[in-house]
């Protein structure tokens, strides 16, 4: 598969995920971790069902060192148990845009892979397109209480776990796709616990929520797993970490499309900003190819 091939298999991970806010809208009143444990179960047999077709077995999924595992539930369970942690201990604004800092420090962290060289563009667009979601996530933000510091450090946790994972997952490049599944499965495990401990069971209310749990497993909870390891093992892993910024616009664009959200003056500005800094990235990887 050509690098170029799977930067753009990545990036349908990046659109995917810009349905995410709206199909968990559409899910109801769900606690997050519920919700978290059906759609990774969905996203799980998601990657069995591929396996099936393919005629490929499931212990291939399995036979993986303990590392590539550790790597993988550390990756998917931890960045959602940070995340919900942050989100009950900090504003969700403002957690919500340092758990964002990490396709910042993929770009970052990508100049200590082999074979990848960090130049100036590749930093400029992700300082700018951070920049764009900042305006995005939290708009006239006000200061600081003490109170909100664990949320933030759970926020700043998410950040480094995500971009540890996808950075990491190019250093166990052998490890197929396939055992995206397992990962999922442990996942939901995990978040099922979690649910149990935690909170109340609140199911679908309707036939319209349980299709955008349905929704989302297959989607932005499922296959945007798969389509980001092809991309962060294969493709630009610096592009895709400066792209990713185009979720949280996306997203908003959605939310406004259907009503849901009101359009907001900055919005024409983050634009502007995500879009010039994909366009800087993009220019560091030609001067790389080139």
């Amino acid at each position: 598969m050509s690098r170029a091939r799977a930067t753009a298999i990545g990036f349908l991970a990046v659109l995917l995920w810009a349905s995410l806010a709206l199909a968990t809208v559409a899910t109801g009143a769900a606690p997050p971790f519920q919700l978290t444990a059906m759609c990774f179960f969905i996203g799980g047999l998601l990657g069995l069902a591929d396996m099936a077709r393919r005629g490929a077995s499931a212990r291939t999924m399995l036979r993986q060192p303990w590392r590539v595992w550790a790597l993988g539930v550390g990756g998917l369970f931890g960045y959602h148990f940070l995340y919900f942690t942050a989100l009950r201990g900090a504003p969700a604004a403002q957690a919500s845009l340092i758990a964002y800092l990490w396709p910042l420090l993929i770009v970052l962290f990508s100049g200590l892979l082999p074979g990848e060289r960090l130049r100036w563009p590749h930093v400029a667009g992700a300082l700018a397109a951070f920049a764009g979601a900042a305006l995005i996530l939290a708009p006239g933000a006000g200061g600081v209480d003490r109170a909100h510091w664990p949320g933030f450090a759970a926020a700043a946790g998410c950040a480094l776990t995500w971009s540890g994972y996808s950075v990491l997952s190019r250093r166990v490049g052998s490890a197929p796709t396939d055992a995206v599944a397992g990962f999922c499965l442990v996942t939901a495990a995990l978040s099922a616990l979690c649910h149990l401990a935690l909170e109340t069971t609140v199911w679908p209310a309707d036939a319209r929520g349980w299709l955008a749990v349905l929704a989302l497993g297959l989607g932005p909870v499922g296959a945007a797993f798969y389509f980001w390891d092809i991309g962060v093992k294969r493709g630009d892993i610096q592009l895709l970490g400066v792209a990713a910024y185009a979720a949280p616009l996306l997203s908003t664009l959605a939310l406004i499309a259907t009503g849901i959200a009101a359009p907001s003056p900055g919005l024409l500005g983050a634009a502007a900003l995500i879009a010039g800094g994909a366009a800087l990235a993009a220019l560091g990887g030609r001067k790389r190819a080139g």
